[in-house]
């Protein structure tokens, strides 16, 4: 929806650390990380109507934010 953060540390604000950690650790999960949160961008860009894909790219978007985020998720719950 338009307006809402979908960056990880809106997503989840109880691992904040633990996604910082992470991230300096030079992992792969860093390298997923910037991927979502690309993606993320590319979504508000998006909504603001600063770029403007057909209705089945936008779809394909938001299925692979959700792929990477439920990737995320699981690495931070291990």
């Amino acid at each position: 929806m338009f307006g809402e953060q979908h960056d990880l540390h809106h997503e989840f604000p109880e691992f904040n650390d633990k996604i910082r950690e992470m991230k300096m650790a030079g992992s792969h999960f860093k390298k997923l990380f910037d991927e979502y949160d690309e993606i993320a961008h590319e979504m508000v860009r998006i909504q603001q109507k600063i770029e403007t894909p057909s209705d089945d790219v936008v779809e394909a978007i938001k299925i692979k934010r959700l792929h990477l985020k439920d990737e995320l998720y699981s690495m931070l719950k291990a």
